[in-house]
């Protein structure tokens, strides 16, 4: 045997040695005491792979099946540096608030009861300032969302100079969410010297771009198939009619012991679910992202202690969720997304345990499930073509339509013009009237019908109605026709009254006004 064999040899059983346990990672003794209460011996393929590159510093592109352990593959490389580096900070960026939390639990674990690390977690929902009392005691680990980074860091609240480490959790994630403009300025407030821990469950090409943009030369680690559901889990299909969901669904539930998650696809429908069956006998909760966080994490926190049996949810639990008793998910409503199904059933056969998942697919959700067959074989022959995009996405949408500044628009809004010019002519010699208030009349009718008055030997018209005489007369009188403002003609007699010191003038309106103005000018003179 050379000796290149037996070094060979002597670094693989190394290599197999410390796969074992953690206790060959050389880890601080407060670490590896904390490991040991949280009965962390034997570490999990990611573990194996990704903590040993993270210990020396490396940047690293991670990715595995959901449930495989990642948040301690980067949580134990993290703390441990933090204590090695008393001047160090560490952030790590989660997509949501559960996630978030799950993260922040663990790192306390972690970091043990006696350490003197300040923490900051930094979500939105929460109280503002909460979270500036934790900002003030100067946190070396943050742990929150882009958005609420993004906050503090407008604010001038948070300084982020000495973070040389940072972590990416369920990136892609964070991505499909629309956090790109968050992430790109965070980078921006951080140093360029770091080490940056990246896991994410797919690796899309914008994944890609900012890894090659933000990362220094980082280690691909891949355990798992990434597009497959763990082993561990039965997975079951029911086709049914929209009618018939919601009776198959309280039969599976009679059917199955143990915890059971609901998924359904928009906000209120967990809350009418969870009302629903609460009136069937069951023990059911909603969660969804309008709900307050206190509220949220109570939620959870009972369902942790198993104080209900049925948590409705929403996406928004789709990925982070990790409590060991959950037995059984099912998939009322399918995703949008053929990714998240993988990640729904993943909250079962946590850390090699055995669960179920059942999907219920009706007409409609047909090519949904289709994609996710597509998803998890891909090998398998499309049964259905692509749809292609409607509206104004489409090409065919602008097919044979000029466009707003092209000659031949302009050519036929100028034939348009001229085509309504023409009917108005026309409209106008065959004597169409198109006013719509008939009773004002144009000047050129006005002077026509004077204009007969005057040759039938009549008096021209006067507009002004002259004054009323003799006012002041008590005597019953009777008052010529007249016309009020409604067009209606009626005839009246009235009676003068002389209250004290006062002129009382009856009649219409218009003899009112024209008696007083009389009175007036008769006083004038």
């Amino acid at each position: 045997m050379t000796v290149i064999n037996r070094l060979f040899l002597e670094w693989k059983q190394l290599e197999g040695n410390m796969m074992k346990n953690f206790d060959s990672l050389n880890l601080h003794p407060l670490l590896a005491k904390s490991l040991a209460y949280m009965k962390y011996d034997i570490p999990t393929p990611i573990q194996a792979k990704a903590i040993p590159f993270a210990l020396d510093g490396r940047d690293i592109m991670g990715s595995a099946q959901t449930g495989t352990g990642k948040t301690a593959a980067f949580a134990i490389p993290l703390v441990q540096h933090l204590l090695d580096n008393p001047e160090a900070c560490a952030l790590v960026l989660t997509p949501t608030r559960e996630l978030g939390k799950q993260i922040m639990e663990i790192m306390h674990q972690l970091l043990g009861k006696g350490g003197d690390i300040q923490t900051a977690f930094l979500i939105g929902g929460d109280s503002m300032s909460k979270q500036l009392n934790q900002i003030k005691k100067r946190p070396r680990l943050v742990v929150g969302t882009p958005g609420r980074i993004n906050d503090h860091l407008d604010r001038g609240t948070l300084k982020l100079q000495k973070t040389n480490f940072l972590v990416l959790d369920e990136t892609d994630r964070m991505l499909d969410m629309g956090f790109s403009v968050q992430l790109d300025r965070i980078f921006k407030y951080l140093p360029g010297k770091r080490q940056t821990l990246m896991f994410s469950a797919t690796l899309p090409k914008d994944i890609l771009q900012m890894a090659k943009s933000y990362m220094n030369n980082p280690e691909r680690i891949a355990v798992g198939s990434t597009i497959n559901p763990a082993d561990n889990i039965q997975q079951e299909v029911i086709h049914i009619t929209d009618s018939e969901k919601n009776d198959e669904l309280l039969k599976q539930l009679d059917e199955r012991m143990g915890s059971i998650i609901i998924f359904v696809k928009t906000k209120f429908g967990t809350e009418r679910m969870a009302k629903r069956l609460k009136t069937q006998g069951h023990q059911a909760e909603a969660i969804n992202g309008d709900m307050k966080q206190s509220r949220r994490e109570r939620v959870i926190q009972n369902f942790r202690d198993m104080k209900f049996k049925i948590l409705v949810a929403t996406d928004v639990v789709a990925r982070g969720l990790d409590i060991p008793h959950i037995e059984h998910v099912i998939n009322y409503d399918l995703p949008q997304v053929p990714e998240d199904y993988i990640h729904r059933i993943g909250r079962t056969a946590r850390a090699g345990a055995k669960g179920s998942s059942l999907a219920l697919i009706t007409p409609q959700d047909e090519r949904k499930w289709h994609a996710i067959e597509l998803l998890m074989n891909p090998g398998m022959k499309p049964r259905y073509a692509p749809e292609k995009k409607k509206g104004r996405g489409n090409g065919s949408y602008f097919k044979n339509k000029p466009r707003s500044g092209s000659n031949k628009n302009k050519v036929r809004k100028k034939q348009d013009l001229f085509k309504s010019q023409e009917e108005r002519t026309s409209r106008e010699d065959r004597g169409y009237n198109e006013r719509k208030d008939t009773n004002k009349k144009s000047p050129l009718k006005k002077s026509i019908s004077k204009k007969k008055k005057e040759d039938n030997g009549d008096k021209p018209l006067n507009r002004k109605k002259p004054a009323r005489k003799n006012l002041d007369k008590t005597e019953d009188k009777p008052v010529k026709k007249y016309s009020s403002k409604f067009g209606k003609k009626s005839e009246r007699t009235f009676k003068e009254k002389k209250p004290k010191g006062k002129k009382v003038y009856e009649g219409g309106k218009a003899k009112r006004n024209a008696a007083k103005k009389a009175a007036k000018r008769k006083q004038s003179f």
